[in-house]
């Protein structure tokens, strides 16, 4: 009996042993492959003067990078956002409290309710002016600090040090965030996701603080909402995973505040609604066959993940073609993109895994920017800023996961680190391709004309060459090709030199009244107009030959008061000058 006993104990020794050697071979294993040796969340943490250093690397290599653009114009949005925007050149209560109105003039002007990105603008006005030099600098600055704390997000779930090191660079080196970065007036996009990061990352221990950090970043822009969903799918899941191990209580998660962040939410929702459909809410729906519009949905979601794998399709003023056939290739393709990416997301959320979280944050931030709502443009390289850090994500996660059920070894892991250096290195390479884009108006159009020359864009580029080169007629196509893509702003036609030549053509005439008469029903239809709308209906009313009513408009918007009323008392002086001079001109009347 005793010595059936002594064997029954040896065995069950042995095959201990053995269970224990087996798991201390995995875990080996998961350690080569992940480059970790250390706890589920990639090993110790790293300190501050680790990030401190990481920031600073990001920050340098962005500057070389980006280097051709530093010294770029202001240009396009710029001009509205900081150059001519007098709300953020003076610091006023009253330009204060018109910045944090939703139904303000400053959100009107910037066509979102974006306070925080305002706020930021009248700071910077303050030290820089007219010098775009220091604008530049300062989204750089906001650039690498988002890269920096995504490294600390993905090392917060789980993922190994030198993954979430690839992972950040490859977002911080990514030739699709030029846009967002180069381009002054997108400020709010690098401003927006470090501050969801960090609501993200403070959640646990100052959950008050990054309630506010939170609401900042939504007062920044309005995709920053993505941090939300993907908290509460965090939350979920850490308390899934507790009560699945039995434990008594999960991670510090608070509820109340998480409670906080969708409330604000939905408030700051109403707001951004009633701002969005006072501008760019109000752009033409392209593709009116609900059909076409759902197909050309899908497309766009492919064409953005082979933008973010490969950097084809690339361009300033994406418009792309719609999908218009069942048999698209872009819809087609779309189809096993999403349902891979879906079966995905729900398989690993089910699973209780935290990759899953990233597939919803990239499917979150495609959301309201897929085309479903209609935007003046379909697509954009700036839409991916917010995207590819779930695509990062999800991908270094299921890498992980994959690595560890083939049991991959030391060897392919250090190869796979190789060939991902060697890609980012090639990133970088394309930014500063493509950074020269963005220093000047003539540049960035030429691109957006060499990858859609049929596009808005382009059209406006062919009219004003045809316009100097004295084609009228040839110039009036082109705006016309170009209003059919919602194309209708008068203020450029009105102020390019390169159209005087042609301007008493009647063709060019005609097109000219035409555009001032949309004009005019659209903003003679506003309710309670502000000192920048009675401009604009007077400039149109100008263009029709009705000076009294262009002095009634403006005299109106001298009473609003505001900003400009300077600008427009030297509007009314000179209009009132010109019906002198006209009246003066007129023949005596018969008696």
């Amino acid at each position: 009996m005793a010595s059936g006993r002594s064997k029954s104990r040896a065995k069950d020794g042995a095959r201990a042993d053995i269970e224990k050697a087996n798991a201390g071979k995995k875990a080996n294993a998961r350690r080569q492959t992940t480059g970790n040796s250390g706890d589920a969340s990639g090993g110790e943490s790293e300190s501050v003067g680790f990030h401190a250093l990481l920031f600073l690397a990001f920050f340098a290599a962005c500057l070389f990078t980006y280097q051709p653009a530093i010294h770029g114009d202001f240009i396009s949005d710029d001009e509205h956002y900081v150059l001519n925007n007098a709300y953020v050149h003076d610091v006023t209560v009253d330009n204060l409290v018109a910045i944090f109105d939703p139904a303000g003039t400053p959100a009107k002007l910037v066509e979102n309710y974006a306070p925080i990105h305002l706020l930021m603008y009248m700071v910077e006005w303050q030290f820089f002016e007219r010098d775009t030099t220091g604008y530049h600098v300062v989204n750089l600055f906001f650039h690498a600090l988002a890269s920096m704390l995504l490294f600390a997000v993905f090392r917060g779930s789980g993922i190994a040090r030198t993954p979430a090191l690839l992972g950040s660079a490859f977002f911080a080196l990514h030739p699709a965030n030029v846009e967002a970065v180069a381009w002054i007036s997108q400020l709010k996009t690098p401003t927006a996701l470090c501050l969801s990061l960090c609501a993200l990352i403070l959640h646990r221990t100052r959950p008050a603080f990054a309630a506010l950090l939170f609401a900042l970043s939504l007062f920044a822009k309005p995709t920053a909402a993505v941090a939300a969903f993907v908290l509460i799918a965090w939350a979920w899941l850490e308390r899934s995973r507790a009560a699945s191990a039995e434990r008594e209580s999960a991670p510090a998660f608070h509820w109340g505040w998480i409670g906080a962040w969708g409330l604000g939410l939905v408030l700051f929702a109403f707001a951004e609604f009633w701002a969005f459909n006072q501008t760019a809410g109000q752009a033409p729906v392209f593709y009116e066959d609900t059909l076409v519009r759902l197909r050309t949905v899908c497309a766009v979601s492919l064409r953005y993940v082979v933008m973010a794998l490969t950097t084809y399709g690339l361009s300033v003023f994406q418009e792309p073609p719609a999908a218009a056939s069942w048999f698209d290739p872009w819809w087609l393709g779309s189809l096993v993109l999403l349902v891979l990416l879906a079966w995905r997301m729900c398989e690993r959320f089910f699973a209780q895994d935290l990759e899953s979280l990233y597939w919803l944050w990239a499917a979150v931030s495609f959301a309201p920017i897929c085309g479903i709502i209609p935007l003046p443009f379909p697509m954009a390289d700036r839409y991916l800023y917010f995207i590819l850090p779930g695509l990062i994500g999800g991908a270094l996660l299921a890498g992980r996961s994959f690595a560890s059920r083939f049991e991959v070894g030391a060897v392919a892991y250090k190869v796979a680190v190789g060939l991902a250096v060697v890609w980012i290195a090639l990133l970088a390479f394309r930014v500063q391709q493509r950074a020269p884009i963005w220093r000047t108006a003539y540049a960035m159009m030429g691109d957006a004309e060499a990858h859609y020359p049929q596009g808005m864009a382009a059209q406006t580029r062919i009219a004003r060459r045809l316009a100097l080169a004295g084609d009228a007629e040839g110039t009036v196509r082109a705006l016309e090709a170009a209003r059919e893509r919602g194309y209708n702003r008068l203020d450029h036609i009105l102020n390019e030199t390169a159209y005087n030549s042609i301007r008493s053509h009647p063709s060019f005439a005609a097109l000219v009244d035409d555009l001032a008469r949309e004009w005019i029903d659209r903003y003679e239809a506003i309710e309670a107009p502000d000192q920048h709308e009675y401009r604009v209906m007077a400039q149109a009313y100008i263009v029709l030959d009705d000076l009294e009513t262009a002095i009634e408009r403006i005299r109106s918007g001298v009473a609003v008061g505001g900003p400009i009323t300077a600008e427009l008392e030297a509007d009314l002086e000179a209009l009132l000058r010109s019906q002198r001079i006209r009246n003066s001109k007129l023949p005596p009347l018969n008696r």
